[in-house]
């Protein structure tokens, strides 16, 4: 059985994907970097994500039938993220339908600024 090496960078990570998702993919890394530009891209749990002054911003994932979000919304989103939540908060969303962009964008700049007044990680 071939062993599949984890990607190294994002764009490593999405050109692995058909090029349906990959364009799904693309539009969720660039609504998160225009939503946090000061936060770092970076590969963790071997899939694309965002941290900002250390702290985890959001990560997403490509599979087979939706593209996955996380960590959980925040709880000022439930009504929204309802018609795509997954286990344990995550958020699903599926291919064959236009991602909620706005949604993804307004949850990243909610969760930073969160972080930012916080400080970072304790």
């Amino acid at each position: 059985m071939k062993k599949v090496t984890p990607a190294k960078t994002i764009d490593e990570y999405i050109s692995a994907f058909p090029k349906n998702v990959q364009d799904a993919l693309q539009e969720i890394r660039q609504t998160i970097k225009s939503a946090a530009p000061e936060a770092e891209e970076t590969i963790s749990y071997h899939m694309p994500a965002f941290k900002l002054k250390g702290s985890d911003l959001a990560y997403f994932a490509g599979f087979k039938k939706h593209i996955g979000l996380y960590p959980p919304a925040p709880k000022a989103f439930s009504r929204q993220t309802a018609p795509y939540a997954g286990p344990k908060g995550n958020l699903k969303f599926p291919i064959d339908e236009p991602i909620p962009l706005d949604l993804v964008r307004r949850i990243v700049q909610y969760k930073a600024k969160e972080i930012l007044q916080s400080g970072g990680p304790k």
